[in-house]
Parts: C-alpha cells; structure tokens; sequence
C-alpha cells in the first residue's frame, strides 16, 4: 500500500526593521513568496526554518515565534502541504539563493496596502500560495497580538 502523506514545510516570516524580507521564487509557482521549503527526514521544523532562511536569503535568522500552522489542502497547488510558520529576526542585507531568485526588503506599510486588495500583488508579481493569508495573519497579531484560531474541519 502506498501511502499518500501530507509533506511538512516551513515558512518564515523576517522582519528586519518595518520590512519584511520576501523571496522572488526561481521556479514553479512563480511570485513573491515567504522564505522556506521542505523539513528533511530527521530534521526538527525548527532546525528546516533556520536552514531555509539562510538557503534562500543569506541570512542567519534567530526564531522568534511560532505564528501558526497552515494545512488547507489547496495551499500549494503541486501537492499536499503543512506549513509550520515562524517569525524571526535576522541582520544583515538579503540576497537570493537556493530557489530563490531574488530576496528583498518590502516595507510593512506598502504590504499592508498591497494585503488589502482582492487580488494582491508586489512589482506585479502575486505572491505564491496562500502567502497573502499568512501574511494578513502576521499583520493582526502584530497590531492586536491576535493569533489565527483553528477552523473547524468540514466532512
């Protein structure tokens, strides 16, 4: 029997100053995206979380957080992902590396502008799967310290 399981993935959410850092994805599916990617066997999430920062942005993070868990099977269109999302904090100028093709600096202001279109967009470029939701949810618990709270499962 082959089993067909969900694969674990991190995020991470950098804050540097009143900028977020964000990741010009090299490959499939394109946009603007936050840092991260696949946990390796073995590998705590923590441990992927600080390893895929430095893979695609050059930087040495320190976690600060755990924001929440994302699982909607819809999330990432190749395939069945659960994203274990972390904020940290990192010094130092971002550049693309690993799968990224470019990382950058984009102010929290223009973000927020950006988040509250129905279609959002950053130079043109969507941001990749459901990086705009997280987003929105990073915003409100810095504002109100609220963090996203469970749904309720469907069946």
């Amino acid at each position: 029997m082959a089993w067909r399981n969900p694969k674990p993935t991190v995020d991470i959410i950098i804050r540097q100053g009143d900028d977020i850092v964000l990741i010009r994805r090299a490959n499939p599916p394109y946009g603007w995206a936050l840092p991260g990617g696949f946990v390796d066997e073995g590998e705590p999430v923590e441990a992927a979380a600080i390893r895929e920062a430095l893979e695609e942005t050059g930087l040495d993070v320190a976690l600060d957080e755990l924001l929440y868990v994302y699982s909607d099977p819809s999330r990432d269109q190749r395939m069945h992902t659960i994203s274990v999302v972390f904020t940290a904090t990192a010094e130092g100028l971002p550049r693309g590396g690993d799968d990224a093709a470019e990382a950058r600096h984009f102010p929290l202001q223009g973000l927020r502008a950006a988040l509250a279109l129905p279609s959002p967009a950053l130079d043109g470029l969507s941001l990749a799967f459901d990086h705009a939701q997280i987003l929105r949810d990073y915003l409100r618990f810095i504002d109100r310290g609220v963090r996203p709270r469970p749904v309720q499962a469907q069946g």
